[in-house]
């Protein structure tokens, strides 16, 4: 919108950002501008030509924007060159007649005037009738050491003619820009394709060359560096998990969930036409040990139901892992990813420059490594873990005997347990089902009544009554 209204104004060259990015490109680069083409040489002419031949080479490229050439504005100058022999033969050295010319026409301070507190300088120089005017200042007499007296046209040639209000110089070296902005495409592709339009049309004279700059410049430091890092975490996570688990099939499997966060990262990219950049890189990266969290929640615990539960290795014991780590990673995943919707819905808004591509790539991310942590982890663990996973068992077992006597003993005791209450069981539904016994009343024995019996004084025997 803002670009259409200002391309009404001719011969207006205009570049459209905020304030921040231009206030950081111009740190990066001394250009308002994400592409700085420089281009250095000796000659101004030659400089402005090519500078021109490289404008028409970028015009056309898909993603190109405030295309520009940096502005150099012809004024009239005053060229004074000096005529060595005549400067010679009165006594002038070219030191000395350019220092009174530049005294003549630019001032020189001689003094200072105080004034209260304030300072004001005392400068000599001409008129400016006899500085503006070449036969105004041809007309000047000067008084030579030898004591002669001459006018300037004597030993200086003037001619008034244009030239350049500035002359840029970086490295010692005179240098020229063409500067220009990247909307809709990502600015590496953009810059690729700039060079090699540019290798095309514009044929460089001997002693000029071009460097590219501006924002492209620190954005290949920053990735170059990215990529270092990146590679360096890829390679940590690698070494724990290996040490951790003292195998490397486990550890590869478990860092299988980067490429599977990778393919959601990229297609969230691709929906939301978001171009690759330091932002996005950073977003990878983060990713990376997120996707690697779900890979170990999942694997640690098919490892677990071996070595702590005495589990056997059976497709029960996957199926079982894989359902109770479902509300684990599914809450770490989905806490994640509330805290970034926000800032995925945030696009184009001031300040969430960055924080959009990487919330994009995280996100992206979390929904594919998730999705396929529980289909794809499962299926590759049971058809290559079994020997990693064996091997960490028997380790335990070795390490802990007593646990797994006591696992044993409690296992032993639990089919005890349901062996006698199966048999209990047993005997009870078959004594429900049996026939009912009649009952026989049991004789009750005559009681024979009790005896008494007295001892007599004079020993006869005591008589017994029944």
């Amino acid at each position: 919108m803002i670009e259409e209204k200002l391309a009404a104004f001719p011969g207006v060259a205009t570049g459209i950002g905020q304030p921040i990015s231009h206030r950081i490109e111009h740190l990066l680069s001394g250009v308002r501008a994400q592409v700085a083409i420089k281009i250095f040489g000796d000659d101004l002419g030659t400089l402005r030509t090519l500078a021109e031949q490289t404008k028409a080479a970028m015009e056309g490229i898909p993603g190109v924007a405030d295309l520009q050439v940096e502005q150099q504005v012809l004024i009239p100058q005053l060229h004074i060159s000096v005529n060595r022999a005549a400067a010679a033969r009165v006594g002038f050295t070219p030191a000395s007649l350019t220092d009174a010319m530049e005294t003549a026409t630019k001032g020189k301070v001689v003094g200072q005037v105080l004034d209260g507190l304030k300072v004001f300088d005392i400068t000599l120089t001409l008129d400016d009738h006899h500085r503006t005017d070449p036969t105004a200042l041809g007309l000047v007499r000067l008084v030579s050491p030898t004591g002669a007296i001459v006018l300037v046209q004597d030993v200086a040639e003037i001619i008034e003619k244009l030239g350049p209000n500035e002359v840029q110089r970086e490295s010692l070296r005179r240098r020229i820009v063409v500067s220009a902005n990247v909307r809709g495409r990502d600015l590496g592709s953009t810059v690729e394709e700039i060079k090699k339009s540019i290798a095309m049309d514009v044929q460089l004279p001997q002693g000029y060359t071009i460097q590219y700059g501006g924002l492209y410049e620190a954005q290949q430091e920053s990735t170059r560096l990215l990529l270092a890092l990146g590679a360096g975490s890829l390679i940590a996570i690698f070494v724990i998990l290996f040490t951790h688990y003292r195998s490397g099939m486990v550890a590869a499997q478990i860092m299988l969930n980067v490429p599977f966060a990778l393919i959601g990262s990229v297609t969230a990219m691709a929906i939301t036409r978001e171009p690759f950049s330091v932002a996005s890189l950073v977003g990878f990266i983060s990713l990376t040990g997120i996707a690697t969290r779900n890979g170990v929640l999942m694997v640690s615990h098919y490892i677990h139901l071996m070595t702590e539960e005495r589990q056997t290795w059976s497709k029960e014991l996957i199926i079982r892992g894989s359902q109770e780590r479902v509300a684990p990673v599914l809450m770490t995943a989905v806490t994640a990813g509330l805290g970034l919707i926000p800032l995925v819905l945030s696009k184009g808004e001031p300040g969430k420059e960055i924080l959009y591509p990487v919330a994009v790539v995280i996100l992206g991310g979390l929904i594919t490594s998730t999705l396929l942590d529980f289909f794809v982890t499962p299926a590759i663990f049971y058809r290559f873990g079994k020997t990693a996973a064996e091997r960490l068992a028997r380790e335990h077992v070795e390490k802990h005997p007593h646990t797994a006597g006591e696992a044993k003993a409690v296992h032993h005791g639990d089919t005890e347990s349901k062996e006698e209450r199966k048999t209990e069981s047993g005997k009870a539904a078959s004594t429900a089902n049996a026939a009912p016994i009649p009952s026989i009343p049991n004789p009750v024995p005559a009681i024979a009544p009790p005896i008494r019996i007295e001892a007599q004084a004079d020993g006869k025997q005591p008589e017994g009554t029944a």
